[in-house]
């Protein structure tokens, strides 16, 4: 079992993470984003399911930061790659360094070669502090938006295409058509399981809002969708086109049907995220969809480092 715990600066203490933590982390991650983004669009479900990882062990993973008055000021986890959140209100004394050494620390006690995480770009601050600890930029990341002040229009379906709203019983073979598709650039195929945390088992899973593309009965497309309330807009979780029904116009017809139905749900805007090692930039961009904000994978190896 592993003793690792950050060194910190007077006033702080450390200690795991339990599942009776998740409303505190859930708060104190979407303060984050408010400061960084004016707006947040993390759900609880998402730090749920990042959590559920397969293999990460709360107890030994994840570490938090309380201050005197045993507020969250701080969080991490590590297992592969690793998040660090530091409350606005604590920024500056060090917890973030504190909590990527520790992060780096428990990586190594698990034999991991490399620690990869991912840092918005217009957080300078952690941006320096990463490349400061010898981390190389990997993979971009984008948010995209569509913004929805009429509502969009929808082509025609190509020849022999059906699209429908995702149903019972569409979970197992929407999985396999997702993890097909991401096989390309994906560095491990996600089981059921876990992939089901982070889409369909979600509270914030909307089916309805979710669009599926059938070819002689086979599914062949999906669009995964999130309603996220507190956001007021539509989320894209995932978008996925069976090889060999590519470049048909599927995946457009996907998006456009489910940009249709946020708004017709009174939604304003629907966002989707993507990254360079997918190549489908090109794609979002051309349906009319834009860059809200890019972040950068960076990554460290930590046999080099030693």
């Amino acid at each position: 079992m592993s003793d690792l715990m950050p060194e910190l600066p007077p006033g702080y203490r450390a200690r795991p993470t339990t599942a009776d933590d998740l409303g505190d982390v859930h708060r104190l991650v979407t303060a984050c984003e408010r400061e960084l983004y004016g707006q947040a669009h993390t759900d609880l479900g998402r730090v749920a399911a990042d959590l559920a990882r397969p293999g990460l062990v709360p107890e030994l993973d994840t570490r938090q930061i309380h201050d005197r008055a045993g507020q969250l000021a701080a969080r991490a986890w590590v297992n592969r790659r690793s998040e660090v959140d530091v409350h606005p209100d604590h920024r500056g004394r060090g917890l973030g360094g504190a909590l990527l050494g520790w992060a780096e620390a428990r990586a190594r006690q698990t034999g991991g070669a490399r620690i990869v995480r991912t840092v918005p770009d217009n957080d300078s601050h952690a941006v320096a502090l990463l490349r400061s600890r010898g981390y190389e930029p990997m993979v971009t990341e984008w948010l995209l938006e569509f913004p929805m002040p009429e509502e969009p229009t929808v082509p025609e379906p190509p020849a022999g295409i059906t699209v429908r709203p995702f149903g019972p019983g569409d979970e197992h073979d929407a999985h396999r058509v997702v993890e097909d598709a991401f096989d390309e650039w994906q560095q491990r195929r996600k089981s059921y399981q876990e992939w089901a945390r982070h889409t369909v088992e979600r509270p914030a899973f909307a089916p309805a809002m979710s669009a599926l593309a059938f070819a002689d009965g086979q599914l062949v497309g999906v669009a995964l969708s999130l309603d996220l309330p507190d956001t007021g807009e539509g989320c894209i979780e995932q978008v996925a086109v069976r090889r060999d029904h590519r470049n048909r116009g599927i995946a457009r017809l996907l998006l456009r049907t489910v940009f249709r139905g946020f708004h017709q749900q009174g939604r304003q805007a629907c966002t989707l995220g993507t990254h360079s090692e997918t190549g489908a930039l090109d794609l979002y961009l051309s349906v009319g969809m834009r860059v809200r904000h890019s972040s950068t994978v960076f990554r460290k190896d930590l046999l080099a480092a030693q």
